[in-house]
C-alpha cells in the first residue's frame, strides 16, 4: 500500500521537570531539572511515523505565538506535511506540564489552548486533505466531535482507521463503528467500556463495532483482539528512563506498518520496538527512533 499517513491530532510545547519521585499531594521537590520539548500526541505520531518511513501529513491547531511557530517549523523540518496545520489568533498554543521520575513514570496536565479551535469544517471542507490518505489515525486532545467527522470521512474515502483513545473520555458509541483499529492501554480500555477486567473491556468493545482493539501493556507487550482471533505481541526488555511518548511512538510506527500493507501482528512488533527505544531516551519527539534504529534493534533482538 505504502499510502500517506493522516494525523488528525494535537500539538504541544512539552514542559518537562524531571525529579527523583513523583511528588504526592502538597509535597515540593527541590533540585529538579527542567526542559522544553515539542509534543502533543498528534505531532508525536506525526513525527514517529515520518521517522519510521511514512508519509505524512498533519491537521491541527497552533496559537499566533512564538510555541506554535516552533511547532509548526520542527514538524516541517522533520519531513511532515504541515500544510493543515491551521494557526488561531485567539488561543494561545497548548502547553503540557510533565514530571518526570528517575524510573521514567510520570505524571502530566495539559493546557489545550489552539487544540480546541479545530473545527469539523476543517476536516469536511478541505478537498485536498485525504487525497492519498491510505491510513488516518486521531487521538483525544481535540474536539470529540471533530475526531468523528474525521473518521466517517476517512471511511468514506477508504482509508484505514486508528483511534488511539488517550487521554480517556466517553465517546459517542456512532464513532466505534468508525474504527478498525483502537489502542488504549489498560487504564483508558476500563475508562471507555467501564470493565475492569480486559478480557471483559475487549469484548464490549468489539460489540460496539470496533474492528481490531489492540490493549498495550507496557512492558508486557500489546494484546490484539478481532473477531477472528486474539494473539499477544511480547515487548522488548530496555532500561527505560522516559515513558512519555511510548505510546505515541508505538502508534506511529503501527501505522506506518499498516500503511506498508503489513499484517496487524507484524506491525505490532515493529511498534513495540519503535516504543522500546524511545522509552529509554528523554523527551517526546526527540526520543522517536528511525527505520534503521527500528531494524537494526529489531535484528539485535529477534
Amino acid at each position: 500500500m505504502d499510502r500517506h499517513i493522516l494525523v488528525v491530532g494535537s500539538l504541544n510545547m512539552d514542559h518537562v521537570v524531571t525529579a527523583d519521585h513523583l511528588p504526592v499531594q502538597g509535597e515540593t521537590i527541590i533540585e529538579g531539572q527542567y526542559h522544553i520539548y515539542p509534543g502533543g500526541k498528534g505531532a508525536n505520531q506525526a513525527v514517529a511515523a515520518v521517522r519510521m518511513g511514512g508519509k505524512v501529513k498533519m491537521l491541527g491547531r497552533v496559537g499566533n505565538d512564538a510555541y506554535g511557530r516552533q511547532l509548526i517549523t520542527g514538524l516541517s523540518s522533520a519531513g511532515v506535511n504541515t500544510r493543515y496545520i491551521g494557526t488561531d489568533e485567539t488561543l494561545a498554543t497548548g502547553v503540557a506540564v510533565i514530571t518526570v521520575d528517575q524510573k521514567g513514570q510520570n505524571t502530566i496536565v495539559v493546557a489545550s489552548g489552539a487544540n480546541m479551535a479545530l473545527k469539523e469544517t476543517d476536516i469536511t471542507d478541505e478537498p485536498d486533505l485525504f487525497n492519498g490518505v491510505g491510513v488516518m489515525v486521531a487521538q483525544l486532545e481535540i474536539p470529540v466531535p471533530n475526531v468523528k467527522a474525521a473518521f466517517r470521512v476517512a471511511k468514506e474515502r477508504e482509508a484505514i482507521t486508528v483511534l488511539n483513545p488517550a487521554p480517556a473520555r466517553s465517546l459517542s458509541k456512532e464513532l466505534f463503528p468508525l474504527v478498525d483499529y483502537i489502542t488504549p492501554n489498560r487504564l483508558e480500555l476500563q475508562m471507555l467500556t467501564g470493565a475492569n477486567d480486559t478480557q471483559a473491556g475487549i469484548s464490549r468493545l468489539l460489540a460496539l463495532g470496533v474492528g481490531t482493539v489492540i490493549v498495550t501493556l507496557g512492558e508486557k507487550g500489546a494484546l490484539l483482539a478481532n473477531r477472528q482471533k486474539q494473539s499477544h505481541i511480547p515487548a522488548f526488555t530496555v532500561d527505560a528512563v522516559d515513558t512519555v511518548a511510548a505510546g505515541d511512538a508505538f502508534t506511529g510506527a503501527f501505522c506506518v506498518g499498516l500503511a506498508e500493507g503489513l499484517s496487524p501482528d507484524i506491525a505490532i512488533r515493529l511498534a513495540n520496538a519503535a516504543a522500546a527505544i524511545s522509552v529509554t531516551r528523554n523527551g517526546a519527539q526527540p526520543s522517536m527512533p528511525s527505520r534503521d534504529e527500528v531494524e537494526e534493534f529489531l535484528a539485535q533482538n529477534s
